[in-house]
């Protein structure tokens, strides 16, 4: 399953009906009651699906009144009305109740077999620059500057099955990936019961295995590749890294590239590179990726779940020759 819906509208109804089962319809009694919370936050994720920015966005609402039928919406909102929303609507703890009850609607029984856990960078049109000036000799009194780059960095746990996305974390690379395992699995645990996870080499540490396996009771499947490579006789540090040398699932463990599969979608439909300049914003466009992302995955679940039979096909055979 590598496609998403392709229908604004479709987006649009499935956004509405999370957000309104989530969020309350205006933050305070006080409010100007011109526009719900779920509305607004229908606008902010056809932002992602039509990759544009807030002024694009209340244009194309505006050429589009059936769309903003969809979901109620009678008067299209200003551009800074949706980026003060973002502020609000697309804050950690919103954002992963959000991201919860995306889950919630596709995972019924609370329980998956295989989720795989990885981290990419993603483009930004502005990347903020800053120079070191370092003394390259002391003898000749030489000098040379030292350019650092800093990226957008979002690391997931996905649904191995249906390539839906179980908890993100935003932060800033270049970063290791062994510091992000702990924060990125538990929110994750927190929402589904995961029987397997995967990861690439990147996260090979035994604290990482202590934690997946003692503290959250999963099973890791982790490369032992980290650090320096050593000779085939000699025991590597911890015993959960010489049980991977010793006995590796290759073939369990091939299913992690479905991770980078979701990355792929991600990319491909809604863009790499983001429009926002700063930290903060940068990490909430990253969690709005993820959350449209879900969306379209839903919906592309529910069709396939309606449309598939659920006896093969031999059986058919039998039951109508």
């Amino acid at each position: 399953m590598s496609k998403i819906t392709k229908s604004p509208r479709k987006v649009a109804v499935a956004a509405y009906k999370i957000a309104r089962s989530t969020l309350p319809q205006y933050a305070h009694r006080y409010s100007p009651k011109k526009f719900t919370q779920p509305q607004l936050f229908v606008c902010l994720v056809l932002k992602i699906f039509f990759k544009t920015d807030y002024r694009g966005i209340v244009a194309i609402l505006s050429d589009s009144p059936d769309l903003c039928k969809s979901f109620d919406l009678v008067k299209v909102p200003h551009f800074t009305t949706l980026q003060k929303a973002s502020k609000k609507l697309l804050c950690v703890a919103v954002a992963d109740k959000l991201l919860k009850s995306t889950v919630d609607s596709v995972i019924k029984n609370k329980t998956i077999d295989l989720a795989a856990i990885d981290s990419t960078g993603l483009d930004a049109s502005y990347i903020s620059r800053y120079f070191v000036r370092r003394r390259r000799s002391k003898r000749y009194n030489l000098w040379e500057d030292t350019i650092y780059r800093r990226w957008p960095k979002l690391s997931i746990v996905c649904d191995c099955s249906n390539h839906l996305i179980l908890s993100a974390i935003t932060t800033r690379g270049p970063s290791v990936d062994i510091n992000q395992f702990r924060k990125t699995l538990k929110p994750a645990v927190d929402k589904v019961t995961i029987e397997k996870i995967l990861a690439d080499a990147g996260y090979d540490s035994q604290g990482n295995h202590e934690y997946a396996r003692e503290v959250q009771q999963i099973e890791s499947i982790i490369p032992a590749k980290h650090g320096r490579p050593t000779l085939s006789d000699k025991p590597l540090k911890g015993k959960y890294r010489e049980l991977m040398r010793k006995d590796f699932d290759k073939k369990t463990y091939g299913q992690r590239w479905q991770v980078e599969t979701v990355f792929s979608m991600i990319k491909r439909n809604f863009g790499s590179a983001l429009r926002a300049k700063r930290y903060w914003s940068q990490c909430r466009e990253m969690m709005l990726l993820v959350l449209t992302h879900n969306l379209a995955v839903i919906l592309l679940a529910k069709e396939l779940f309606y449309r598939a039979c659920p006896l093969p096909f031999f059986k058919l055979l039998i039951l109508f020759p």
